[in-house]
């Protein structure tokens, strides 16, 4: 019986299953870019291995391959299915996750979402950026500060989140305003923000396409918690991408995309105060929720 070949013993250019990663790995040129060499080697081992612990079936390599390419074809300007992929499988969080390690005191990150839109309308603290008036009144206050606690004043807040019925404005045209739930705030001099929205509501991501056929055989749902989006920066700070979940969602511990963070759970808090109702211009009663977000300098 043949023995079994080793790296050393196939000569560049033939195959050998046992060590198929190495043979691959050959081709590749001495000259091409550090990077990339660390990384594709990094694909060719773990894709290789993966296979040889799976041992797919013939009709089960063409299923992924198929998987992959209506994947792509379900993406266009407005839907990244493959960013849905990353997201569904821990991947999009595990890279912000690297990419944001922060000092001790910062506040996290989490991933960006889909929905972020620039050029929003800048308004001065205290502004309602819901155009409808539609969902139940959420008052929102805070500071921005450095991981000291000292207030930083100037610091800009980009806020937008899905309306009480689970979409964003990008998502209703002609029934929602644009740029509803959306809006650039300033801190003042002691690094204080506020303004007036709705409470948000979970929702569901895009599951129509593969990705969403894939979470139903994996027996997963397609909901993201309810939450608001912030991105906070500030001259000499590093800028953070994160969100404020609200306590009470039935979504907190199993978000489809992994993004919630035990940190980032807000206490919204509900107040039936009639005076304090009508200065605010809100029904009563409503919601408030208050959360500094401290950054790390450069």
């Amino acid at each position: 019986m043949a023995s079994t070949p080793k790296a050393a013993d196939v000569p560049q250019g033939y195959f050998a299953e046992d060590v198929s990663d190495e043979v691959v790995l050959a081709r590749m040129a001495e000259s091409m870019d550090p990077r990339l060499r660390h990384v594709m080697t990094a694909v060719v081992k773990h894709l290789h291995a993966l296979v040889k612990e799976v041992e797919p079936t013939q009709q089960e390599w063409e299923q992924a391959i198929s998987f992959l390419t209506e994947t792509g074809h379900m993406c266009n300007e407005w839907r990244q299915e493959f960013i849905l992929l990353s997201d569904i499988l821990g991947v999009s969080m595990l890279v912000d996750a690297i990419n944001n390690r922060k000092p001790s005191g910062a506040t996290e990150t989490t991933v960006l979402g889909p929905f972020h839109v620039s050029g929003a309308p800048r308004y001065p603290n205290g502004a309602n950026i819901c155009l409808d008036g539609k969902g139940e009144p959420l008052l929102v206050t805070g500071r921005v500060t450095n991981t000291d606690g000292q207030p930083i004043a100037n610091a800009l807040l980009d806020v937008w989140q899905a309306n009480d019925e689970g979409f964003y404005d990008v998502q209703q045209k002609g029934v929602q305003p644009d740029m509803n739930l959306r809006g650039l705030f300033t801190t003042d001099a002691d690094g204080r923000f506020w303004f007036r929205s709705v409470k948000p509501r979970f929702y569901a991501i895009p599951d129509d396409g593969p990705v969403g056929q894939l979470l139903g055989q994996l027996g997963r749902h397609p909901y993201r918690p309810a939450h608001i989006h912030f991105i906070v920066g500030a001259d000499g700070y590093e800028p953070i991408t994160t969100h404020l979940f609200t306590p009470d969602c039935p979504y907190l511990t199993s978000d489809a995309v992994f993004g919630v963070k035990e940190t980032l759970i807000a206490d919204f808090r509900p107040v039936d105060d009639p005076e304090r109702a009508t200065e605010l211009g809100f029904t009563n009663p409503f919601v408030t929720v208050n959360w500094d977000f401290a950054l790390a300098r450069r």
